[in-house]
């Protein structure tokens, strides 16, 4: 059975663990790393085994468009290959979803691949006014809409809004990845 459920401080070792295991360390090159540098997510889900052991995580983050617009940038998604096909990931992703939708957020963008994430709602070329700061393929960036027109009044580059991570890395950490990968 698999628990899906805040994450808390005593997660973050083993979802960093999760998120080298998944991505490796090109994970800190992607461009959406660019948003989410510094900042605290606006929810971080975990999804535990019966053991508790950390098997999934999801995150999400406050962006701002040109206009001060705000949506939510989902990622990264990942699940241990150990527990891949039993679904942790769709109920990551619905419980996360579910959350954003109580809580008001108009809409949800994420850079993944569409054939998985058609499934969530998300489509291609809703964003077609908006860019990230850094290279991405534009078929990879994806958009899922709570308010109907909330996509499309995005506008511009987009950037990291949210609460700051103080406890973070400082920047001289962060010049050690600079954004060499497509998002």
């Amino acid at each position: 059975m698999i628990d899906i459920v805040e994450e808390v401080p005593a997660h973050a070792g083993a979802r960093e663990a999760l998120l080298d295991l998944c991505f490796g360390d090109e994970r800190f090159t992607k461009t959406s790393e660019r948003l989410r540098e510094g900042r605290l997510p606006v929810f971080a889900f975990s999804a535990l085994d019966e053991s508790g052991r950390l098997v999934g995580t999801v995150r999400l983050w406050s962006v701002a468009d040109r206009n001060g617009k705000l949506c939510l940038l989902l990622g990264p998604l990942a699940v241990d290959p150990a527990c891949r096909g039993s679904k942790v990931g769709d109920r990551l992703m619905r419980h996360a979803l579910n959350q954003c939708a109580l809580h008001g957020h108009g809409s949800v963008i994420l850079v993944g691949d569409l054939p998985y994430y058609t499934r969530f709602g998300f489509e291609a070329g809703r964003l077609d006014e908006a860019s990230l700061p850094g290279p991405v393929s534009r078929e990879r960036f994806l958009g899922l809409e709570f308010a109907a027109g909330h996509l499309a009044g995005l506008n511009g580059p987009l950037s990291a809004a949210g609460l700051a991570d103080l406890a973070g890395p400082t920047a001289a950490t962060q010049d050690l990845y600079p954004v060499s990968k497509l998002a």
